[in-house]
């Protein structure tokens, strides 16, 4: 018996979408299988952002179809909720929780193994922990987007949608993040990111598609 290719656990397909007319995202296509990483690229305005929030279900696309699983994604599905973590441009944050509290809390609900140690290291490796007491209004914008970022580390994971995660992260953070995002595929994680830097498409995706607007 011949050996086959793994099946996508993301499929897009004929993925259209427009505001007020003008259309954003035209015809896009592709899979995404576990343990691999696709990153999305164009042009500022081409879609990247809108065909994330499309595949994660937050923006309903006006024609096509997005799977996981081999079934119609819905955002509301508890396996999906449970797979899928997420950065997008709307990140929110429990305005009252510190940085360690809404880490923890997080962990704790999606069923970490050993939420203290894990939201512990994430903390150090995210640089936050001199942060992790402080209310997230009090954070600066690059300490919020580390934030995001740990929020979707310290939980249990299967897709991960990335919207620039390298933005506001210096040349360490940066390093760190392609590390990071290998880790991901060796962990059988599959990753669908966008993003402009050039160093870490090469270093961290498979492929890449390109959306022109």
């Amino acid at each position: 018996m011949s050996a086959t290719a793994p099946s996508a656990l993301l499929r897009v397909s004929g993925l259209h979408k427009s505001y007020s007319r003008l259309p954003v995202l035209n015809d896009v296509g592709f899979s995404l299988r576990a343990g691999e990483a696709v990153a999305v690229v164009g042009a500022n305005g081409s879609g990247k952002t809108t065909l994330l929030r499309c595949v994660a279900g937050v923006e309903e696309a006006d024609e096509g179809l997005v799977e996981f699983d081999g079934v119609p994604l819905r955002e509301s599905d508890p396996a999906v909720r449970a797979a899928m973590a997420c950065l997008l441009d709307d990140v929110d944050y429990f305005p009252d929780m510190s940085v360690v509290d809404h880490l923890t809390l997080y962990a704790w609900a999606h069923g970490a193994d050993d939420p203290d140690g894990l939201v512990a290291a994430t903390l150090r490796d995210l640089d936050l922990e001199g942060a992790a007491d402080q209310l997230p209004i009090t954070l600066s914008s690059g300490q919020r987007h580390r934030l995001g970022l740990a929020s979707c580390l310290v939980r249990p994971r299967r897709l991960l949608l990335l919207d620039e995660p390298e933005q506001r992260l210096d040349v360490t953070g940066r390093a760190w993040l392609a590390d990071q995002l290998q880790k991901e595929k060796a962990a059988g994680v599959a990753v669908l990111f966008t993003s402009h830097d050039r160093a870490l498409i090469d270093a961290a995706a498979d492929r890449t598609i390109e959306v022109a607007g």
